[in-house]
């Protein structure tokens, strides 16, 4: 089997690069073949989204993102008629399109998303495998190459950003959340062919940030964040100007919080 963990090889057969943490990617392809649902749960730029994309080239099969927010209709989903030509159309939405094509559709940050627009999901996950379409008449019955995925960051969900247990229990799940040390060392090098020392830096930097979390920052130091850190000192910028831009101005407004993280980056790059 291909290493795929290898980010040359990974590129090599146009793969987007992704380092497993557990059997994340077992669980994916199981949940694939046997025609399930997958719910996806996890922090801010913790490698859902990248984990997804990876999981469907690996698979061969289309991938069709949506990015859910609070005016995401469920005929942003499914569809609707539009005018043109002095006729009226059918537009297929984008979960329309992965049913008919047979590819994956994700719902990124689902619970984003109006409360009336999940509905739609509901015979897609179960036995029946459907969508209908009323505006047209149509149920369509989803192939077997049709899986749809979810996603959400529990650290957001309150009484009104939540998803009901009668929609979470049409799913199988899987819980992500950063990478021990040695493998987001790992991940920083692979996406920025940073240097062993600085990779660990920074992971160190977001460990201690990390700890803050529900304390002083409501949201933790994500890998993405590193990733951008990383990226900005390779193109030349001084280490620490570039973490004040890409680890602390992202997470905090408050300039006592900010000042307190900025002289941890000090200490960390000997300034």
């Amino acid at each position: 089997m291909n290493d795929l963990t290898n980010p040359g090889l990974a590129a090599m057969l146009n793969i987007p690069f992704y380092q497993p943490i557990g059997n994340e990617c077992e669980l994916f392809e199981y949940a694939f073949r046997n025609r399930l649902p997958l719910l996806i749960k996890g922090p801010t730029g913790c490698g859902k989204t990248r984990f997804v994309a990876h999981m469907a080239a690996r698979l061969a099969r289309p991938l069709i993102t949506v990015s859910c927010h609070d005016d995401l209709t469920a005929a942003d989903l499914v569809g609707r008629h539009l005018i043109g030509d002095g006729q009226t159309i059918w537009s297929d939405g984008p979960l329309t399109r992965a049913v008919r094509q047979g590819g994956i559709c994700y719902l990124d940050e689902v619970v984003e998303a109006r409360k009336d627009t999940t509905v739609v999901l509901h015979p897609l996950t179960d036995d029946r495998r459907i969508l209908p379409i009323e505006r047209t008449g149509e149920e369509l019955q989803a192939p077997d190459d049709f899986m749809l995925v979810v996603s959400y960051n529990p650290g957001y969900q309150n009484l009104l950003k939540s998803l009901k247990p009668s929609t979470r229990q049409r799913f199988v799940a899987i819980n992500f959340g950063f990478p021990p040390a040695a493998l987001e060392e790992r991940i920083v090098i692979a996406e920025t062919g940073a240097t062993p020392l600085l990779a660990t830096q920074l992971v160190t930097l977001a460990g201690h940030f990390r700890q803050l979390k529900d304390h002083d920052l409501e949201e933790a130091a994500s890998t993405r964040l590193l990733v951008y850190a990383a990226s900005l000192i390779g193109a030349g910028c001084d280490p620490v100007v570039a973490c004040e831009a890409a680890l602390v101005e992202p997470l905090t407004d408050d300039a006592d919080t900010a000042q307190a993280l900025l002289e941890v980056i000090k200490a960390t790059f000997g300034q």
